[in-house]
This record gives C-alpha cells, structure tokens and sequence, in this order.
C-alpha cells in the first residue's frame, strides 16, 4: 500500500513506538489521526511533527472504553475524509511478579489494554477499512507474544491472543482489500515500564540490548506498505523466534532461568 495521503488512525501516539510510527507515516506523505489517553502527550507529538502537524488530528480516547471507539472512525472519516489504515500500538505491563502474586486489578487492566483494546479498535474500523480500494491493519504484539516471559505472564498471555487474533484477521480477510500485519518487538528503548506505573527490573549488571523507537517505526511502516504478514523488531525478537520453533521447552526453560535470576 502507497502511504502517500493515506490516513492512517494509530493509538498509543503520544509515546514511545506509536509516536515514532505516527513521525514515521507523515515522513512517508501520510496523514494520521493520534489516538492516545492523554491530550498533552498528543500535543507534544504534533509538535515533534513540525510541518507535518498540519496532516495531524488529535484524538483522546481510551481504547478499552467502547463507546468512545466506536465514535473514532467518523470522527476521523470527519477529519480526514476518510481512513485507509490503522495501527494498534497502545499497551501495558504490569508488575514484574508471578501470577499468584499479582493483584486482581493489575491482571484486568493488562488483559482490558492489550487484548480488548486491540479487539475494540479492529471491531469499530474494520467496516471503514473495507470500504478503501487499499487498506492495511497493524496489530502490535510482543516477542513475549511468542514465547512467555516469567514474572509478564498475563501480559505474555495477552500478547499471545493479540498474534492469534492478528493473524485470525489474516486469514479471515485475505482475499478482501484489508492486508492484516503482525508486529512482534523485542526490547525496545521505551518507558513503557513508567508509562504503566510499575518499575523495571534490574538487569544484575547485564546488558540488555535494545532497538530504538525509530528503528522499530521504520520497520512498522515498512510492514504496512509491503503488506507483510509478520514483522520482527530486533535480534532478540529474531533470534528467539528461531529457537522457540526448533526447541520449544529448552526456550522456554532457558528464559525461566533467566528471569528468575534478575526477579
């Protein structure tokens, strides 16, 4: 899909990999409609948008709140004249402990971010994107989407549902006009830990490698034009993804030991 004056909604723009894709689109000649929880984080993604900010529009919304979803699509129809994309960025962790550590609360806020508000959002602008000769869908999961995490589980679990979900899309609407990508992440030079209010583990010493915002923007973007089906974002995404399909439970067992050495 040509990018250039396509509209393409993305949530989570105020911050981290949803704002660097919002720059990313409007680079590529796109116009964009940022959807985010906070006005002021919006505010500031127009800025860093410089010229460009004229294709913007701000959009305040809660994605796990239904009624103010489904109201997005016109708006932006309003805004834009129409919408030919949509990414699904915005998401949560919760805090670096077991499952049967972790509060009531804390489980249903990640499951409610991650999994119904990428429901949510497909739901309320898959009959506009139907509608356009070229349309692309991009669901932001996790390499923790494809192999868990101890001490992430519930939110490995929703970013698990968010690749069969994804790719459920896919193939529901291969033969239709709406290209359907799954993006997996790896660790990305984010503050996603401060933007869901719990504090990062420390790595013991370790090094942790990580890919920049822009990087992974770039490789978004480049997803949704190419129509590609899967997008991995960093060694550690690349890497794992091998080791989990040819050794399952040593993969898995291998980041057990690694996670309970930092938790």
């Amino acid at each position: 899909m040509h990018l250039d004056g396509k509209v393409i909604a993305v949530t989570g723009a105020g911050n981290g990999i949803g704002r660097q894709t919002a720059l990313t689109l409007l680079a590529r000649g796109a116009r964009v409609a940022l959807i985010d929880l906070k006005e002021d984080w919006l505010q500031e993604t127009r800025t860093l948008a410089g010229d460009g900010g004229s294709r913007v529009s701000l959009h305040m919304a809660d994605v796990t709140d239904i009624g103010a979803v489904n109201t997005l699509p016109a708006a932006i129809v309003g805004e834009h004249g129409q919408v030919d994309g949509l990414v699904n960025v915005a998401g949560v962790i919760h805090r670096f402990a077991p499952v049967a550590e972790l509060e009531r609360g804390e489980i249903e806020k990640v499951v409610q971010v991650n999994w119904w508000g990428t429901v949510n959002m497909c739901l309320a602008f898959l009959p506009e994107l139907r509608c356009r000769p070229q349309a692309g869908l991009v669901n932001v999961s996790s390499l923790s989407g494809l192999v868990p995490f101890a001490g992430q589980t519930i939110y490995s679990a929703t970013k698990g549902a968010v690749k069969q979900f994804s790719e459920g899309l896919h193939q529901e609407l291969m033969d239709t006009n709406v290209t359907v990508t799954t993006v997996f992440p790896g660790n990305i030079s984010t503050n996603l830990s401060g933007n869901s209010g719990v504090t990062m583990i420390d790595p013991g010493g370790r090094k942790v490698r990580s890919t920049s915002p822009e990087r992974t923007a770039e490789l978004i973007v480049a997803g949704m034009e190419k129509g590609r089906f899967r997008v991995l974002v960093g060694r550690d995404a690349n890497v794992l993804d091998r080791l989990v399909r040819l050794a399952p439970r040593w993969t898995t067992d291998m980041i057990a030991k690694r996670m309970k050495s930092v938790l």
